[in-house]
């Protein structure tokens, strides 16, 4: 589990082939102390696998449904990620529960200011847009943010300049993809009612 508080942001080091599938390499500078293997990290909202690393980086394999249904299918080496190790029992819990298992890709529409902030339109599916709440919690590349409109084609979120500074939101443009998770408790709720 993550909070959707991004604790570095990473770059794409290297994409190596292996058995049909991919190991992907991310750089962290020094952001990471303690890796251990079989650690997960979410990458721009995909939970991955430690399975290598060093001082500076760490690797993971990448299964083809991970690659087909998020972005990291076509991310190219030396692009920006947003980086999160899972939380622990004794984290605060600053966004909200994020299982980085990425529900659909969005795309960015729009991106204006707003006094100091920026307001940011996305597009998404249409089977998800019925789990996004006005003032609800949702998962954009693996941060935690706050929808502030919602209609039958996207959703709106304001991002604080420190939310830009601080995430790979910095170098994304108006039509980049971007990996969605939906609340997790709205997921349980529909599956709970008859």
């Amino acid at each position: 589990m993550f909070t959707g508080l991004i604790q570095a942001v990473g770059k794409l080091e290297s994409r190596q082939a292996l058995g049909g599938d991919l190991r992907l390499r991310f750089s962290f500078g020094d952001s990471f102390s303690e890796l251990q293997l079989g650690e997960s990290i979410a990458v721009s909202g995909v939970c991955l696998t430690v399975v290598e690393f060093d001082d500076v980086s760490f690797a993971a394999d990448v299964s083809n449904e991970t690659l087909s249904l998020t972005t990291l299918g076509d991310l190219a080496a030396g692009a920006w990620v947003n980086l999160e190790r899972s939380l622990l029992p004794t984290t605060r819990l600053g966004g909200h529960l994020v299982s980085g298992h990425v529900d659909g890709l969005g795309r960015v529409a729009d991106i204006h200011d707003d006094g100091r902030s920026q307001r940011w339109r996305f597009t998404a599916p249409r089977p998800l847009l019925r789990y996004i709440a006005v003032k609800g919690s949702l998962a954009v590349d693996g941060v935690s943010l706050t929808v502030n409109a919602a209609d039958a084609d996207g959703f709106e979120v304001n991002l604080v300049p420190h939310t830009i500074a601080n995430s790979a939101f910095a170098a994304t443009r108006v039509g980049a993809a971007v990996n969605l998770e939906v609340d997790l408790i709205a997921r349980y709720v529909e599956r709970l009612l008859p």
